[in-house]
């Protein structure tokens, strides 16, 4: 969505005259108000407020950026405002704000209000544009200027489709949200610096983008497949196709490419059933790590949708009523609760249903699924309706990869059956056959299972004190440790598979653990300004953002430059974040939205307290291990 699609003149006011933090805020509200975007102005104030309480949206650099996502918005909007002679809005840097954005999300608008405020960050990057804003004479003006400056942002991110491009990409993460997009960012700016024209096809959480053609693959030197989780292949057969994870597309772009144009990469061959890991080089390790992915990042939206739906209803529920029954004791809430256990309980289901898929393609979706709800009941031939056993994230785990290579294993034993029988196998015998061998299979292994996950949840739950803030700080580290590499997402899968188990304080230290490394940063180029280039410090003001929504691959190009200071000081940082979230006892239902979900916290003001702690931790430490540059930029 483009900036200004959200932006209209009606809510534009410049040069105006403000002398407060609140009279900016007022100002910028009654400019919503004024565009149609809102429907209760005072409500929407209101969710400003809140957000500012949680840390100032004084962004630095003269720019303020107040957003809120609340139910008093109709629909998406900005507003805007310039300040000549600036205002103080108790920036972080402690700067006058001259120019301010104003940001309005529905309450259901998704990440919406995250993807404006990314891009108006980006964009907002660029001193001689921020300037341009400052100076605009008319509201059409200061449209036409944002305008250019997206229109050139777009142009230079996506090469001309002219059919010559020698390298072809496809990028994909398991959530979709960054890692894609900064390894596409990567090798398209590698390639243009190179001389070598290249197109990447981001796999985002909201679908594939910037897709390749058959003209441009069948012109094509090769492709790099940067990813972790499966992507579609067979279009790629008889091409030469390198296949590496996606954080090697971030940071190896150059290498990758001469890979390609030197005829480094072997021809891959799609035969309608193996996959792009049993064709690479990659290894089982990594194989596996593809597979696991792929199930998390399917699981995910029923996670965090159901996770957040039980968690309103605890919010608004009447604890007085019924103690017994809180959660359920309004109709509102009983109503939120019930979708969002009934969400929450698809997870397992659905992280061996596409575990499994991601291994045999199609036709292991359906047995995956059977064994994941097997897992789930926790069934056992003394009783064969389940509920004696809990064998949950790992049983639902281990019946994904079970009936994965359960059809691999039917493929195989009936890839020679008469040509005019074919039909049947993927309608009869791989479900019919995968789904019964599955669930015997899950059904006997289940007690065993179960009783490995019975002794880690009451171990687990016997922790307390310092075994428990050791524990925190130990999961929080790790987020820090390759920021969305297989550690990182080793921790994130652990926490997750807690939730399953009504342990919720593990997945509230690593989310703290996790927003650190980019808000430890973005601290550091703010106030240490002498340590970072120019350069540095302007990707600093995005990582604010990228750190607030838990998106901890906004550190990788830092920690890329210099890893002997950035990585250790943020594992402290989210160390500290984590330990403190464990000793404060905050909760969360919620795997992933960063400070945007605190509503769905469980001691919401104390778990604010520790990411705040962790970061500036974090932050002192780096400014420390990094000197002073002699010539600063």
């Amino acid at each position: 969505m483009k900036i200004t699609e959200l932006l209209d003149i009606k809510s534009i006011a410049l040069n105006v005259n403000v002398k407060s933090k609140e009279e900016t805020i007022d100002c910028l509200v009654d400019l919503m108000d004024a565009s149609g975007k809102i429907s209760d102005k005072e409500a929407y104030k209101k969710g400003i407020l809140a957000r500012e309480e949680l840390s100032t949206t004084g962004i630095g650099d003269g720019i303020a950026i107040p957003h809120a996502q609340v139910a008093a918005v109709k629909k998406p909007g900005l507003a805007a405002i310039t300040i000549k002679d600036g205002v103080d809005y108790e920036s972080l840097d402690g700067s006058l704000v001259h120019l301010a954005f104003m940001i309005a999300a529905p309450e259901d608008g998704g990440n919406l209000h995250l993807q404006a405020l990314a891009k108006l960050s980006t964009l907002l990057m660029n001193e001689d544009f921020r300037k341009a804003l400052i100076n605009a004479s008319t509201a059409a003006e200061f449209l036409n200027i944002i305008n250019e400056e997206e229109a050139k942002k777009d142009a230079e991110s996506t090469p001309k489709e002219n059919g010559t491009y020698r390298v072809l990409a496809v990028t994909a993460c398991p959530t979709g949200i960054a890692h894609t997009f900064m390894a596409a960012e990567n090798l398209t700016k590698a390639g243009k610096e190179m001389g070598y024209l290249l197109k990447a096809e981001t796999n985002g959480a909201d679908g594939a983008k910037n897709v390749l053609t058959a003209q441009e693959i069948a012109m094509a030197d090769g492709i790099i497949i940067a990813a972790d989780k499966k992507v579609e292949m067979s279009r790629f057969d008889g091409k030469p196709v390198l296949s590496v994870s996606v954080t090697q597309g971030i940071q190896k772009p150059e290498e990758l490419i001469n890979k390609i144009i030197n005829h480094e990469v072997p021809v891959y061959h799609h035969d309608g059933s193996v996959n792009i890991e049993e064709t690479s080089s990659e290894g089982i390790g990594r194989a596996i790590y593809k597979h696991l992915m792929n199930g998390v990042s399917h699981m995910l939206p029923f996670v965090i949708g159901g996770g957040i739906l039980i968690a309103l209803a605890f919010l608004f529920d009447d604890y007085s009523i019924d103690p017994s029954n809180f959660g359920k004791n309004t109709p509102l809430a009983a109503y939120l609760k019930t979708i969002g256990e009934q969400a929450f309980g698809m997870m397992l289901p659905v992280l061996a249903g596409y575990v499994a898929m991601s291994i045999a393609d199609r036709p292991g979706l359906a047995v995956g699924f059977i064994g994941g709800i097997v897992a789930k009941m926790g069934c056992t031939f003394a009783n064969p309706a389940g509920g004696d056993v809990n064998s949950g994230f790992l049983g639902a785990l281990l019946a994904g990869f079970i009936g994965g290579y359960l059809v691999l294993a039917l493929k195989k034993l009936f890839s020679k059956l008469p040509k005019a029988l074919e039909g049947i196998k993927p309608i009869l015998i791989y479900p019919v056959l995968g789904i019964l061998l599955v669930a015997v299979i899950t059904t006997l292994i289940n007690p065993f299972v179960g009783a490995i996950n019975t002794a880690l949840n009451n171990f687990l739950n016997s922790m307390g004190g310092t075994s428990k803030i050791l524990l925190g700080m130990i999961v929080a580290g790790m987020q820090s440790t390759d920021m969305g590499g297989p550690i990182n997402k080793a921790s994130y899968v652990f926490a997750t598979s807690q939730l399953a188990e009504g342990n919720f304080e593990i997945m509230a230290a690593v989310m703290a653990g996790g927003m650190i490394p980019p808000l430890a940063i973005a601290l550091s180029t703010t106030l240490f300004k002498n340590r970072w280039t120019k350069e540095e410090k302007n990707s600093g003001l995005v990582n604010y953002v990228m750190g607030l929504a838990f998106i901890s691959e906004g550190a990788i190009p830092f920690a890329a430059k210099d890893p002997l200071r950035v990585i250790p000081s943020c594992i402290i940082g989210s160390a500290i974040a984590g330990g403190l979230s464990m000793l404060f006892g905050c909760t969360l239902r919620a795997p992933h939205g960063g400070i945007f979900v605190l509503p769905t916290i469980g001691n919401p003001l104390m778990y604010a307290l520790a990411i705040v702690l962790g970061a500036v931790a974090g932050c002192l430490v780096l400014s420390i291990l990094k000197k002073p540059l002699k010539e600063n930029n």
